[in-house]
Order: structure tokens, then sequence, then C-alpha cells
């Protein structure tokens, strides 16, 4: 009884109880991206004692984050730390009993399997379509259930997708928006929407790994207008869905069309550059080659190289081999700004 004391409350209420708990100790949660929503979820899970907590974020610290991105403070943003590794600490020191594990990956179709395998749940917290569409592939063919969450402005929306249970996020989404549309970037968004996404992302996911019936519908909710709708997507599985009927995962078949190297990022001008096959960065090595260029301001730590080669523009270079261009929204500008300083 005494691993359960710390969670006293939560095992006083009825649909979890001490059977419940221990379920959740022994559970594993992945969560994609950490960002506004991705930080109140792990914040919750973690909490709540779910075993072990894996996080999946490409991004480092800002200052323009601390508006919503909760576990994260200004020293995070003056240190350039990558946002997972910002999160280990803080949630290190909430709850030292679970395993929290940081990585630090854009989640696409060359890594995704390998690390969302093994997991209980997948959780959202990205702010892309792409992404989702990946996650979905993975969920069905491994048979993962996932929770999806998105919030942009005063409007949010979550829903549960259980492979064999559900509809997917294809039958719901069948095709990838294109272009930016409205997003952080372009409309803002609402510190407490995405505290009340990422709660009710947190509470579904709590709900699959003790055994608990979760949210039949598709939940949506505008909390400045004070509306909210819900959609019951019980019988909304397309029967010639190419993922769940025909199995046909697009998303993660590298011959397709699916995927792309480069992304606009939602909440500032920046451009990520995620070349495939090649090799890591070696970070010291570069800032060396940098700094004795003598074209701009170099700054590193032990998990990322920022170098500014003007006013207007920074870089910053991760060990996996991704570039993240700031400063600019145009993938040919930022295309330019990789190739003359990545070496590559």
């Amino acid at each position: 009884m005494n691993d359960l004391n710390r969670y006293s409350r939560q095992v006083l209420f009825k649909p979890i109880g001490e059977d419940g708990q221990r379920k959740l100790l022994n559970s594993r949660a992945v969560i994609v991206g950490m960002g506004a929503l991705g930080t109140i979820i792990a914040n919750h899970l973690v909490r709540s004692g779910v075993g072990y907590v894996r996080m999946i974020d490409r991004d480092l610290v800002e200052l323009s984050n601390l508006q919503r991105q909760s576990l994260y403070d200004e020293e995070d943003a003056a240190a350039n730390l990558p946002k997972v590794i910002a999160a280990e600490k803080k949630l290190k020191k909430i709850n030292s009993t679970v395993k929290v594990e940081p990585i630090i990956a854009d989640l696409n179709l060359d890594n995704a399997e390998e690390l969302l395998t093994g997991f209980d749940v997948i959780v959202d917290g990205t702010d892309n379509f792409s992404t989702r569409y990946v996650i979905n592939d993975i969920s069905v063919k491994l048979g993962i259930p996932w929770i999806y969450g998105g919030a942009v402005s005063s409007r949010g929306m979550y829903a549960v997708i259980k492979p064999g249970t559900t509809p997917c996020y294809r039958c719901l989404f069948p095709e990838v928006p294109t272009g930016l549309g409205e997003t952080c970037d372009t409309i803002g968004v609402l510190s407490p929407l995405t505290d009340i996404i990422g709660s009710f992302e947190a509470v579904e996911a709590i709900k699959l790994l003790v055994g608990a019936e979760h949210n039949p519908n598709l939940e949506q909710l505008d909390i400045w207008f004070a509306s909210s709708l819900q959609m019951d997507i019980t019988e909304g599985r397309n029967p010639e869905c190419p993922t769940c009927v025909h199995h046909e995962y697009e998303f993660l078949d590298r011959s397709s069309d699916k995927q792309t190297a480069y992304a606009v990022l939602c909440g500032r001008d920046t451009v990520q550059i995620n070349p495939r096959n090649v090799q890591q960065f070696d970070l010291p090595a570069l800032a060396k080659r940098l700094v004795q260029s003598g074209k701009g301001k170099v700054k590193s730590n032990s998990f990322l190289l920022r170098f500014s080669p003007d006013d207007q523009v920074s870089m910053v270079f991760f060990k996996d081999g991704r570039v993240l261009v700031h400063g600019v929204d145009d993938i040919t500008q930022a295309r330019k700004y990789y190739a003359q300083y990545s070496g590559s």
C-alpha cells in the first residue's frame, strides 16, 4: 500500500481505486509533441503515477512558448534547452518514482515504429496534421490506441482512436489539409484552451490505461464564445478506409508522396529541414568551423547548436541532422541558409 499513499486521493475515486492505480503504475504512455498540449498531458500523467512516460519533441524552449507551455520557464529559454530535456527536469521533481524518458526527435516514417512500439497508449501533443497521420498508421498497424487533440485560437477538439473499436483518424479526416490553414501562428491560441484540451486528453489516456470506457465522441468546444459540440463517431468508420480497412500505411511508405523534408512550423517564422538518410551532425566540429568562418554568432550546449548568421535569422542544429531556420517562413529561403552553413 506504501506505493499508493501518494495517490490516495486518486485511489479514493472509485472508477480507479487500488486496482486501477496499480494498472497505472505498470503502464507505459508516449506523448508526441511537448508544446502546449504535451506539457499539460505529461504533467497529469506523471502526477497520476503512469509508470513510464516517454516524451518525443523536435524543438527547444523559447520565450514565446511560456504563454501556454506550462512546464517551462525563462531559464529554460535562456539556456536553449530542448523541450523534452526541460520537461524531464521538472517532472522528475514532481514524481521521482515515474520513469520519464526524453527523446529529442522529429517523429516521422523513419523512426515512428521504433519510438512508438511497446506502449499502451499514444497521446497527441503535436501541432501539425502530417505527424498525426503517421501516428494513426502506427496505431492501426500495431494496435495501440491513441488520443487526438488539437487547439487553435479559442477552439479545441479531441477524440479517442482505438483500433478495431472506433473509426481511425483517416476515417474522420480522409485527406491531409493543404497549406497551413488556421494555426497558432496565424490566429493565435489561448493558454486556458490548451490546458483544457490537454487535460481531457490526459483523462482519456488514464481511462484507457485502467480499462474504463472511453468517451465515444469527437468533442469540440470554444472557450471564448462558450459553445460546445459532441459528435458521436461510433458509426463513423469508412468501409473503404485505406488505413484501418485496407491496411495501406501510406504515411509509413517511403515511396509515397506523403512525406516531406521541409515543414513550416506553427507558432513563429520557422522552417524545419529534416533531410532523409543523412549523417548526424558533429556539433563540436560544426561549432568550430562556424566560429572560424567569422560569419555569425555561435552558441551551443550538449544537445544543440544555435548559429545566427545575421540579425534576422538564426539556425538551430540538432545531433540527428535536423535544422530549424528561425526568421524565415519560406522553404526556398531556408534551404539556401541550410546549404550555405550546414556543410552538407
